[in-house]
């Protein structure tokens, strides 16, 4: 049962990091500082005052920032690269009672996967937000996407199976469409002369 506990957090939280890279991370942290969590050797500066502060900081910014048009396609841009990152980092602090090869391999293809997954997701959806309202349904998908990064950061503390099976629902209907769209691309350049 700890194991899917475990899982559930680290996968749960990767996939948040993917929606809003910083949510989750101020989560960790908040968790570590108060002694829901035990941060392993190595990630106990995430539980300091400095640290939380920090990404509370960066977390109203970023949330902040996808209500403004132009700069919500330079975080996007930006947020791409530390979603996976965030997500590695997030599932190798809750995988730590795991053995070091598992760990980390279930930390950069799950944790970094479902957050790039996610992420990649809601890149998808921003574009085709601007392409077909012009950028004026743009603040309804940043309230939905923040809110999906901090409903599914509370599932994973409080119902971290929960949050697993939300996250293996999510990360399979993501790679449908992915696939989906992909296999659209290639019969359309097919059949292109």
């Amino acid at each position: 049962m700890e194991i899917l506990l475990a899982l559930g957090l680290g996968l749960g939280l990767s996939a948040a990091s993917g929606f809003r890279v910083f949510v989750p991370l101020l989560g960790l942290s908040l968790a570590g500082f108060a002694g829901w969590v035990t941060l392993p050797p190595g990630a106990e500066w995430l539980g300091t005052w400095p640290a939380c502060l920090a990404l509370g900081a960066a977390t109203l910014l970023e949330v902040g920032g996808y209500y403004i048009p132009w700069l919500d396609h330079l975080l996007d841009s930006l947020a791409t690269p530390l979603a996976a990152i965030a997500g590695c980092l997030l599932a190798l602090v809750a995988l730590q009672d795991f053995p070091p090869v598992i760990r980390w391999l279930l930390a950069v293809i799950a944790g970094g996967g479902a957050s790039s997954l996610v992420q990649l997701g809601t890149v998808s959806l921003r574009g085709l937000s601007t392409g077909t309202t012009g950028g004026l349904a743009n603040p309804l998908v940043a309230t939905l996407e923040a809110g999906a990064s901090l409903s599914l950061t509370l599932l994973a503390f409080l119902v971290p199976v929960v949050a697993l099976l939300l996250t293996l629902a999510l990360v399979a209907g993501l790679s449908w469409l992915l696939l989906r769209a992909l296999r659209s691309r290639r019969q359309r350049l097919a059949a292109s002369p």
